[in-house]
């Protein structure tokens, strides 16, 4: 979140423009904050364009889930599952360029390290990752490893985990307060509202249905439930939600929806 904050709309935008927001660049405002995708759209997203995009972060989560299962099925022919699950982490890592993984970190050190609400948002801001960040980050990672290694089916995982993450951090902007009073968050948090929840909460859905069925829409309970408690449990030792804290839900619920389906399979469900 810290990129330079988009200018405020100065004038009101032409009739056509909310319907071409909607269905192109939103979409595309999603894309290219949460990926590492090419930028299609070569200036600065408005603050109603960063605010639309909420809506469409679990379409990116679709995305980003089918690629990875065309990598999977890619790495089968020539790694043992050991292996492939590692070089598929790290290609499920690389597709949002780290950008979460360094926000999971960054909270860490900042909700577990700091003795004030003041003291965390400011070890949060330190680009030095410290120890919290760093234990954080080795036990997050290497239970995705032994997650993806031991699933013998990975596709609705690969699939639900990216959508499901992304539909929590869609649900944490519109309900949650922000903690900061600048930045990309602030401004996607004054501008996304209860529609962007319910078409996010819409593609999670459908997702989820068409993708695993009933354990998928158990996949999408446990990851509500996981995305509220956090949510909740932050505004404990915060004052709002920040980038951060976004891309740590993003993290965390990837390798919770990893975790429920082994143990699904390990039931024989």
């Amino acid at each position: 979140m810290g990129a330079p904050l988009p200018p405020a709309d100065t004038q009101p935008p032409p009739r056509a423009r909310p319907l071409v927001t909607w269905l192109l660049t939103g979409p595309l405002a999603a894309l290219q904050f949460l990926t590492i995708a090419p930028p299609l759209v070569r200036r600065p997203f408005t603050r109603a364009e960063l605010g639309v995009a909420v809506g469409f972060f679990p379409l990116v989560g679709l995305l980003i889930g089918e690629l990875l299962t065309l990598v999977d099925w890619a790495l089968a022919f020539f790694f043992p599952p050991a292996v492939s699950a590692a070089l598929l982490l790290a290609a499920w890592v690389g597709a949002s360029g780290a950008f979460h993984l360094d926000g999971f970190l960054d909270a860490c050190d900042g909700l577990f390290g700091g003795h004030t609400p003041e003291a965390r948002l400011r070890i949060m801001r330190d680009e030095r990752v410290g120890a919290f960040g760093v234990a954080g980050g080795v036990l997050l990672l290497l239970t995705a490893w032994a997650c993806l290694a031991s699933l013998s089916a990975r596709a609705a995982p690969l699939i639900l985990g990216p959508v499901l993450a992304r539909w929590a951090m869609a649900l944490a902007v519109v309900a949650f307060p922000y903690a900061r009073a600048e930045g990309l968050g602030r401004a996607m948090k004054d501008s996304a509202g209860w529609p962007q929840a319910v078409l996010a909460t819409a593609i999670a859905l459908c997702a989820c249905w068409l993708v695993a069925g009933v354990r998928g829409l158990l996949a999408w309970g446990v990851a509500g439930l996981a995305g509220w408690l956090i949510s909740r449990w932050t505004l404990r030792r915060l004052p709002g939600l920040t980038g951060d804290v976004y891309g740590a839900l993003c993290q965390v619920i990837e390798v919770l929806v990893v975790l429920l389906f082994l143990s699904l399979q390990q039931r024989g469900l």
